[in-house]
């Protein structure tokens, strides 16, 4: 029996090991983050009369005052393949960690991607644009993945963006950043690119004025411009026009965009099976990648 113990124990230690291998956990910053850094501790500030999702709980964190990645790769990595920063979302307040963050990486993972899940700071300055703070860190979250090329067998030159309301908009924010970036190199990594090579953006928020007639006066597009894929619900209370705005603007530039708006689906579900038309948002965009040579061939 003490021999059977034993031998469980070491097998767990072993799965715990190889866990933690293959979901490490790297810090942004080499010393105090650039910027405002929020109030802490960090936790799950979830109560339990939160509105669930699909029937499931959802993990909201606050107080992130360490930002950083936590790294997801596939079970058959191969050399050459992409790699995505995922933003999730949360009004720049919280961070939905599983429902637009861990589950997400997972999926990437399904698909051969290497998922790379990023802590920003929350919650956001009382003072200045609210996505300041989040911004340095997407970019240097950008620029870390590109450093890790080699280790992480993938390639630089397939270094994507996705992200999900607040995370959505984070993420159009770096993505329309381009080589401009909001703070003082620190190290080698900073003199990499921080402009993503793709995106994609899940009910994306704050990027209109308050009328929803236009798109809002930081929300720039060029030619420069990576290629984007968006999806919405037409019920969304953030409004569908954040991501059909944004959408014209890129045809405009002659930036490569796909837009799909859902009859129905709310706000907020991640790739949980709402049983709503938007669910099937994450097969258009499996789609989507293969079409522009992000994915092998099925």
């Amino acid at each position: 029996m003490r021999r059977l113990i034993g031998l469980l124990l070491c097998l767990a230690l072993v799965s715990h090991l190889w866990a933690s291998e293959e979901r490490p956990v790297l810090p942004l910053w080499p010393d105090k983050p650039p910027g405002v850094v929020p109030e802490g501790p960090e936790k799950d500030i979830t109560r339990d009369k939160d509105n669930q999702v699909a029937g499931k709980r959802v993990m909201r964190l606050g107080g992130i005052t360490q930002p950083s990645v936590t790294v997801f790769h596939p079970s058959q990595p191969a050399p050459g393949r992409p790699a995505v920063v995922v933003c999730p979302g949360g009004g720049y307040n919280i961070l939905a960690w599983d429902l637009e963050g861990t589950e997400v990486c997972e999926w990437l993972n399904s698909l051969g991607i290497t998922g790379v899940l990023l802590k920003y700071r929350v919650p956001a300055p009382k003072t200045g644009p609210r996505h300041a703070s989040a911004l340095m860190d997407a970019q240097r979250a950008v620029r870390l993945v590109r450093s890790r090329a080699a280790d992480w067998q993938i390639d630089p030159k397939k270094v994507g963006i996705l992200g999900f309301s607040a995370g959505g908009h984070l993420a159009t924010m770096t993505a329309l950043a381009q080589q401009e970036s909001t703070y003082e190199p620190i190290d080698a990594i900073d003199k990499l690119s921080a402009r993503p090579d793709f995106a994609v953006l899940i009910y994306p928020a704050y990027l209109t004025t308050p009328k929803r007639d236009a798109l809002a006066d930081n929300v720039t597009v060029t030619k420069q411009t990576p290629p984007m894929f968006l999806a919405h619900a037409g019920d969304d209370p953030v409004p569908a026009e954040s991501s059909v705005l944004l959408y014209l603007a890129l045809k405009k530039a002659g930036v490569k965009a796909e837009l799909h708006v859902y009859d129905r689906g709310g706000h907020g579900y991640g790739l949980r099976r709402t049983g709503l038309p938007v669910a099937d948002w994450p097969k258009r965009c499996e789609e989507w990648l293969r079409v522009q040579g992000l994915l092998a061939k099925p």
